[in-house]
C-alpha cells in the first residue's frame, strides 16, 4: 500500500501482486478495484457501437452479423494491445466517423465493392502504422493547421448527422427544383423514435448514467418489437462466425490490389488524414484527462498507444470490420478512476463475451441507432469552439474544410478544399511566415489529386 507522511492511501492497490506491479496500478495512485469498475463503465459508453457500426455497414451491403463479430474482435484486440502494450487506460474501437466515410463514402459513394473498400481499410492500417513507427504521424501533425484539424471534426460530427437523418428519413432527397435536400415526413414512426432517442441521450448523458446510450438503444429496440413488424426476434445467443450466410468468410475478403488503384488511393490517404487528427486528438486528451503525460506534457508511453491504434485497423481491415481508432468514450473510464492499461484490458475482455450476442444486431432497427450517431455527431461539433478566430486565415479554412465535408459528402473533398485556402489565404494575405513546407506540400499533393482527376 502506498503511504503518504506515513499513513497509508485508502483504496489504492497492493504492491505485492502481480496484476499491481504488471500495470503500475499502486504507482499510479489507483486500485485493481477502481481500474476494473472504470473499465466496465468505458465499455457501457461505447458498446452501442456493436449495433451501431454493422448498422451503418449494413447500407453498403455488408452481412450485419458478420460485421458485428468483426467489430468485437476489433474492439479487443486494440483494447487488450492498448492495455497489455502501451498501459494507457483507453479502449480502441470501430471508429463511427471513419466507418461513416468507408460505407457512404467509399461503397455508396464511389461504387465500390465491400472486398475493395475492406482492402482500402487493409492498406490505411499499413500505411497509418508505418507512418506512427516512423514518426511521420508526428511530424505531419506538426505541420498540419489548427484550423483544419478542428474544422475536420466539426464536418465529420455535420456529416454523421446528415447520414443519421437521412437513415431513418428525417431529411430526404428533394425530388422538386430548389435544394438537394427537404424535410421528410417529420411524423412518420422512424422519425419521430429518432428524435425521442436523441432527446432522452440528451437526458440520460446529464444525468450521467453508465450505459445511457445504450439503454436508450436497447429502449427503442424494445418499442420497435413491440410496435414495428419490420423489427423480428431472431434469438440471443450464437456462435461467432466471419461468415456471410451460404457466402465466404469476411476474413481475409479484402481486394488490396483493387484498392491499389488511382481512383481509391487518395480515399486511403482520406482515411490517413482523418485517423491522425481524430485518433491522435483523443489519445493526447484522455491521456492528459488521465494525468499520463510526462513533464514535458508527452503521452506516456505515446508511441506506443498511436501505435496500438494504427495495428488495430490492419486487424479490423483483415477481419472485415470498419478502421479503428481509440474512443473519446474512454473519457468517461477515466471520469470513473480510469489510470492504467487494466481498464482497457478490462473494456477488450468484455466485448469477447459480447461476441456471442450478434443476434441481437439484427434486432436494432435504425432508428435505434440513429439518435447515437446524431450525438456523436453533435459532441464533434464542440471543435468550433477551437478556433481561434484572431487568426482569421486559420480559422476560416477550418470552416471551409467543415462546411464542404458536409456539403460534398466527402471528407477529403473538404480536408483538400481547407488545405488549398489556407494556403492561398496565407499567400495573399502577406502571412508567408506562417506557412511551412509541411502544409504547403500536403496541400500541393492534395491539390494534384483532384487536378488529376483521381480523388472521388
Amino acid at each position: 500500500m502506498i503511504e503518504q507522511d506515513g499513513l497509508p492511501v485508502a483504496g489504492v492497490g497492493t504492491g505485492s501482486s502481480k496484476l499491481d506491479k504488471f500495470f503500475q496500478i499502486s504507482a499510479r495512485g489507483s486500485s485493481t478495484r477502481q481500474e476494473v469498475l472504470a473499465g466496465v463503465t468505458t465499455f457501457l459508453a461505447m458498446v452501442y457501437s456493436v449495433f451501431v457500426v454493422p448498422g451503418m455497414l449494413g447500407k453498403a451491403g455488408f452481412d450485419t452479423s458478420a460485421v458485428f463479430v468483426a467489430v468485437c474482435l476489433t474492439t479487443a484486440f486494440g483494447s487488450l494491445l492498448m492495455g497489455l502494450w502501451a498501459k494507457l487506460p483507453l479502449a480502441i474501437g470501430c471508429a463511427i466517423s471513419l466507418t461513416a466515410f468507408t460505407a457512404f463514402g467509399l461503397v455508396l459513394g464511389k461504387g465500390l465493392s465491400p472486398q475493395v473498400a475492406l482492402g482500402a481499410v487493409f492498406l490505411m492500417g499499413v500505411v497509418f502504422t508505418a507512418i506512427s513507427v516512423t514518426g511521420v504521424r508526428t511530424w505531419i501533425l506538426k505541420n498540419l493547421p489548427a484550423g483544419i484539424a478542428h474544422g475536420t471534426g466539426v464536418g465529420i460530427g455535420l456529416f454523421l448527422l446528415l447520414i443519421a437523418s437521412d437513415t431513418v428519413g428525417l431529411v430526404v432527397k428533394n425530388t422538386h427544383p430548389g435544394l438537394p435536400v427537404a424535410l421528410g415526413n417529420i411524423t412518420a414512426f422512424p422519425v419521430v423514435m429518432s428524435v425521442l432517442g436523441l432527446a432522452a441521450i440528451f437526458g440520460v448523458e446529464r444525468r450521467r448514467i453508465p450505459g445511457g446510450i445504450l439503454l436508450v438503444i436497447v429502449a427503442l429496440s424494445a418499442i420497435g418489437l413491440a410496435f414495428d413488424p419490420a423489427v423480428k426476434f431472431t434469438g440471443v445467443f450464437a456462435m461467432p462466425s466471419l461468415s456471410v450466410p451460404g457466402g465466404s468468410s469476411l476474413i481475409g475478403s479484402m481486394d488490396i490490389q483493387g484498392a491499389l488503384t488511382a481512383a481509391v488511393i487518395p480515399s486511403v490517404l482520406a482515411l490517413v488524414m482523418t485517423a491522425v487528427f481524430d485518433a491522435t486528438g483523443t489519445i493526447r486528451a484522455v491521456a492528459g484527462q488521465a494525468g499520463q503525460l510526462d513533464e514535458k506534457g508527452q503521452i506516456i508511453n505515446g508511441s506506443k498507444a498511436l501505435t496500438a491504434d494504427s495495428l488495430s485497423s490492419i486487424f479490423a481491415g483483415f477481419f472485415g470490420g470498419a478502421p479503428a481508432a481509440a474512443y473519446i468514450e474512454s473519457a468517461a473510464g477515466v471520469a470513473a478512476g480510469a489510470k492504467t492499461g487494466l481498464a482497457a484490458a478490462v473494456v477488450g475482455l468484455l466485448f469477447l463475451v459480447v461476441i456471442f450476442f450478434s443476434p441481437l444486431a439484427g434486432l436494432v432497427p435504425a432508428y435505434a441507432t440513429a439518435p447515437a450517431l446524431m450525438y456523436v455527431g453533435l459532441l464533434m461539433l464542440g471543435s468550433i469552439s477551437r478556433l481561434h478566430m484572431d487568426d482569421m486565415v486559420d480559422a476560416m479554412a477550418g470552416l471551409v474544410c467543415a462546411v464542404f465535408i458536409v456539403l460534398t459528402c466527402n471528407i477529403v473533398t473538404g480536408i483538400m478544399l481547407g488545405f488549398c485556402t489556407l494556403v492561398i489565404g496565407r499567400i495573399v494575405g502577406g502571412e508567408f511566415k506562417k506557412l511551412n513546407i509541411g502544409t504547403v506540400a500536403i496541400a500541393v499533393a492534395l491539390a494534384v489529386f483532384y487536378a488529376g482527376g483521381w480523388a472521388i
